[in-house]
């Protein structure tokens, strides 16, 4: 069964924005070797391509004497080398191969529940950045923001690592603690924040009424159990009579491609277009369709509060929701992952997460890199959060009672 993923990158044991899964049979280490060596001419590599890769391998095997304690390496392990070398030299941070330990830990993250601090990461102007802290997890508690960037983990510069190399760094057993060098935007000084790992249960979604009129949906993230959950929270809406409706994806790194295009299904008639995977020359344009659940009645008003934590499978059902005029957007520019991810195993233990599409809004929006704009724009700042205030939920909130329009930000 082949599920397109969308996460980030959650640190727990440490998210990642985004992957599908493909369960197949292979072997181990000589079996992906063989993959990236014999098959030649289907790659169109011949053996002289090769040859500086081997010669190099020879050279490294006659001459290489360890300058530490360092154990033998592993043949094993030095395919995987070449095999991540290879993945690298695509240039792109959601194009990963993950050897045994890291398969292990990724599939384990997907399920919803793991070790680490809660933080999803990724990366922004090739730095290791903070998408956003998962609510009340060790890394949120910490005071870690969306958009912080991470300098150093534990007195290690993050300057050359990947996403998945910083989740292994940061992982850890539950109770010991990670020391995170954090550089802020507005802030002068570097900071070092401690933070203890913690058994991290990723949360879906709560439901809250707002001046007895507004129903706010707090969706945290589009896992496994985003579908049933907002299905349950449809039904309080309708029950309970409500027309107004706010959509926080604030923070939401994303998830399921599957589960955003069933929740945009409540809004959306059968048939319209939800989002458009895009192949390149690859193959031809994939368009997701809305389910129709056919609840949506046209009294309903919707905002959607995103910011720049909000990535992925949020920024396709608010772009979906937008570009449809189902609903206004209010907050911050979102995250800007435009690309979708699929997770697939290179040997029993090993398994490559490749990007395999662009992903266009309904009217062919291309945000990768850029983000979603709201059609409101509504700061908040870090003295809004010491002080407990979200004007941006009260603007959405003020929005759907009066109309009211947010005053413009000063850029």
């Amino acid at each position: 069964m082949r599920f397109t993923y969308l996460f980030i990158a959650i640190v727990g044991v440490a998210v990642a924005f985004g992957a599908g899964t493909l369960y197949g049979e292979n072997g181990n280490a000589k079996a992906a070797a063989s993959v990236f060596f014999a098959g030649a001419s289907e790659t169109g590599l011949t053996n002289k391509d090769l040859e500086p890769l081997w010669s190099a391998w020879r050279i490294l095997e006659d001459r290489y004497v360890s300058a530490s304690s360092t154990e033998e390496i592993s043949k094993e392990d030095k395919v995987y080398g070449m095999i991540a070398g290879l993945t690298k030299s695509y240039n792109d941070p959601y194009t990963t191969f993950f050897p045994p330990q890291q398969t292990e830990s990724f599939k384990e993250e997907i399920s919803g529940s793991f070790g680490g601090v809660g933080i999803e990461i990724g990366i922004r102007d090739d730095i290791l950045t903070v998408i956003a802290p998962l609510k009340g997890t060790p890394g949120y508690l910490a005071g870690l923001l969306a958009g912080d960037y991470i300098v150093e983990i534990d007195g290690i510069s993050t300057g050359q690592m990947s996403v998945q190399e910083a989740v292994t760094h940061i992982r850890g057993e539950v109770g010991t603690s990670v020391v995170l060098t954090i550089a802020r935007e507005g802030e002068p000084e570097i900071m070092e924040i401690s933070v203890e790992r913690g058994d991290i249960k990723v949360p879906t979604l709560e439901t809250e009424v707002v001046d007895d009129e507004v129903f706010v949906v707090s969706l945290y993230n589009f896992g496994g159990n985003a579908t049933n959950d907002m299905r349950a929270a449809m039904r309080e809406f309708v029950a309970g009579g409500y027309t107004k409706m706010v959509i926080d994806v604030r923070g939401n790194p994303g998830g399921y491609l599957e589960a955003a295009v069933d929740i945009a299904s409540w809004f959306l008639p059968s048939g319209e277009v939800v989002v458009r995977e895009h192949f390149g020359d690859k193959q031809k344009d994939y368009i997701h369709r809305a389910k129709g659940y056919g609840v949506y009645d046209d009294s309903w008003e919707v905002v959607v509060l995103m910011d720049r934590g909000s990535a992925s499978a949020s920024e396709i059902l608010a772009g979906a929701l937008q570009d449809h005029g189902i609903a206004t957007l209010m907050g911050t520019t979102s995250f800007g992952k435009g690309s979708v991810q699929e997770l697939i195993d290179v040997t029993d233990t090993t398994a490559l997460k490749v990007t395999i599409a662009q992903w266009l809004t309904p009217n062919g929006t291309q945000i990768s890199g850029k983000g979603l704009k709201p059609d409101y724009e509504v700061a908040y700042t870090p003295e809004d959060r010491e002080a407990e205030a979200d004007p941006q939920l009260d603007a959405a909130v003020q929005f759907l009672l009066d109309g009211t329009i947010p005053p413009a930000v000063e850029e």
